[in-house]
């Protein structure tokens, strides 16, 4: 057991958040500020309550023991501590890094009584955590993980390669040691061995720590800590006294501790009464079957995460869906409040989603500064942006969405409501189709018996709130049957006067049906620029204009690159834009015009010219005729490939027309 000398003392000085950290699970995840399972929500513990047996009775949701060795984890405090606490942490998370100070405390206040033990749990969507978590490990073989350990959580935002070995430098470590140890393997082996015990135990998210065996999840106050070592730290002195060596003491308190994690109770979901507000930003369908009110935070990562998907649900759902936006901001989210402030201010001007975008394309800049040039960069009247701002007028909207949410059970975000049904988090699309689906049957069925399409969510909330809804748990994967079929025939498309990669002869023509704005249309690229290196000249790509409604930057965009193409650059600009989807005004398209060296006053000119709007039109007017209803949308030899599909599903087309043409 690797074992520091005395307590280093933490670096952080932030104070304790009440929030829970991150999870693992890649198909869905917890909603901001919300633990997972059994922690329903944070809270601090009450004080322990005398029972018959002398021992303090521990909360009922602590009460269960895990087995959770330390074996050759990193800790602190000495080997016959009477309480051990082993923490599953990752060195990026910013819930373990809030942790820090509790568990400083803890050591100040215990002393020798308690050791922590370290064990790393690298969050697979926090990309430098685990290579993070390999130089502590190394630092370790040189006697200095607890100096690693506070570089790394007091530089959480830089842990690069290169940042990683300035703190090699700064701790005096050698560097040639480090590598070969990581070279080795035997950090990575320590990781997956923390993560194979992590999964056993239920160690799902970070930070979770068990307390002689006992489990407490997220970055919890003192008092959290508190209640369980007192109790525990009473029953170890009683083991002492009746003859347990205290090295042994833990050893012996997780000798019967589960090895698996219980079973939580999945609590019932009941659709909830969920009223409109007239004065909320909407998109979508007028009149829809279903309506997703959100609440939502615009310095919380989750939210920005469930923003494809729900432009994703737009997509495919159309005239049948309606999304409507609602303020949640969480107390330890400091510029969340301001943010929701000045989207609501530039509601009240017409562009309340252009805003929305442009906070979440910037969660980590919501200064004031910062929100005052965003209305600048969305030519709002900023005078009156900034009066609004700070009237009373939408501090009261901003109060109503916040009571709202706690009437509707909305602690943390996102949290949506599909027709009252509550959906926790950013969840995966099937996840919200697998509501949808039933929502549309729903209405579609009230319809048949004469409700009118304008009055369905109000006859549903009338006869449905309040009732438990049978959604199922977690989703699995979509059977492949259930993605669109191709039509039985290839359509009869055409390159027309597309923007072509490639050979306008070539044997296989690929024609995509495109949107700047669409973070699909994005993913999809890649794609097609493997395309392009696998097969050469034996393809040629074609590019058409479709810009949905709800981007509202896509239609200038499409005729930006349609203007650069006539200077002969399409392409460039092309790559330009999608680079840049979330920076895409009449101010930013100019400017890429000027770094692909176009003539300025010609672009500009076309910019305006109705031809290329007419040429948009009718790349859309096309695209419709042949089926096509969401971006990206991908026509091989007239074959439909509809979504961000894999290489592989393109590979499998393109082969087959190549073969076909012999």
């Amino acid at each position: 057991m690797k074992t520091g000398a005395a307590f280093v003392g933490f670096i952080f000085s932030a104070a304790v958040g009440l929030a829970v950290g991150y999870t693992v699970g890649t198909s869905q995840q917890a909603p901001d500020a919300r633990p997972r399972a059994k922690a329903a929500k944070p809270r601090e513990a009450a004080k322990p309550v005398a029972a018959k047996s002398d021992r303090a009775a521990p909360s009922k949701k602590n009460t269960v023991v895990y087995k959770v060795p330390v074996g050759e984890a990193s800790s602190k405090g000495p080997e016959d501590a009477l309480v051990t606490i082993v923490e599953f942490s990752d060195f990026q998370c910013p819930y373990c890094s809030r942790a820090n100070p509790t568990l400083a405390k803890v050591v100040e206040s215990y002393g020798d009584d308690v050791r922590i033990a370290f064990k790393h749990q690298p969050l697979p969507f926090h990309k430098d955590a685990r290579l993070a978590a390999k130089y502590a490990i190394a630092a370790g073989e040189q006697g200095k993980f607890w100096e690693m350990h506070d570089k790394l959580f007091a530089n959480s935002r830089a842990l690069k390669e290169d940042n990683l070995k300035s703190y090699v430098r700064e701790l005096g470590l050698d560097q040639a040691k480090i590598d070969a140890f990581i070279e080795s393997g035997k950090p990575e082996k320590i990781i997956q061995e923390d993560q194979a015990l992590a999964r056993r135990v239920g160690a799902n998210g970070t930070p979770t720590f068990f307390i002689n065996g006992r489990q407490l999840v997220g970055a919890r106050p003192f008092s959290a800590f508190k209640e369980i070592i007192d109790v525990e730290l009473a029953e170890a002195k009683k083991r002492v006294a009746a003859g347990t060596p205290a090295k042994d003491v833990y050893a012996e308190v997780i000798k019967n501790g589960r090895t698996s994690p219980a079973r939580p109770k999945t609590p019932p979901t009941v659709r909830q009464n969920v009223q409109l507000v007239d004065s909320t930003p909407v998109k979508g369908a007028e009149n829809p079957l279903v309506t997703i009110v959100e609440f939502s935070d615009f310095e919380c990562p989750f939210c920005s995460r469930v923003n494809p998907t729900l432009a994703q649900v737009q997509n495919t759902y159309g005239d049948k869906v309606q999304i409507r936006f609602r303020n949640l901001p969480l107390h330890f989210h400091k510029r969340a409040k301001p943010a929701a402030k000045a989207a609501l201010a530039a509601h009240k001007q017409g562009k309340f989603w252009e805003m929305h975008d442009k906070l979440f394309a910037n969660q980590k800049a919501l200064g004031d500064e910062d929100i005052e040039r965003y209305a600048t960069e969305l030519r709002l009247n900023v005078t009156q942006f900034k009066a609004d701002l700070n009237s009373t007028e939408i501090d009261e909207m901003v109060t109503k969405d916040l009571n709202d949410a706690k009437k509707y059970g909305a602690r943390g975000t996102p949290t949506s409501f599909v027709n009252g049904v509550p959906v926790r988090g950013a969840v995966p699309f099937n996840r919200f189709k697998q509501i949808i689906d039933k929502e549309i049957a729903k209405a579609e069925a009230l319809m048949k018996d004469g409700v009118n399409r304008g009055d369905v969510y109000r006859e549903i909330m009338k006869r449905e709130a309040g009732k438990e809804v049978a959604v199922g748990a977690r989703p699995s994967a979509p059977k492949q049957a259930a993605r669109p079929a191709a039509p039985a025939k290839p359509v009869d498309i055409q390159l027309g006067n597309a923007p072509v990669f490639g050979d306008r002869s070539a044997p296989v023509k690929l024609v995509v049906f495109s949107d700047f704005e669409c973070p699909f249309c994005s993913r999809v690229n890649p794609t097609i620029e493997r395309v392009k290196q696998e097969y050469g000249d034996k393809v040629a790509i074609a590019f058409k204009q479709f810009p949905l409604a709800m981007h509202p930057n896509a239609e200038p965009a499409a005729v930006a690159a349609l203007a650069a193409h006539k200077q002969g650059k399409f392409w460039p600009m092309h790559d330009k834009l999608f680079e840049n989807q979330r920076n895409l005004s009449r101010n930013d398209l100019i400017s890429y015009a000027r770094d692909l060296g176009l003539d300025m006053s010609r672009f500009e000119k076309d910019l305006d010219d109705p031809a290329l709007k007419t040429w948009v039109n009718s790349d859309m007017a096309e695209g419709r005729r042949f089926g096509v209803r969401g971006t990206p949308a991908t026509f091989i030899n007239g074959r439909i490939l509809k979504g961000a599909q894999p290489f592989t599903s393109f590979k499998r087309v393109i082969d087959e027309e190549l073969k076909n043409k012999g």
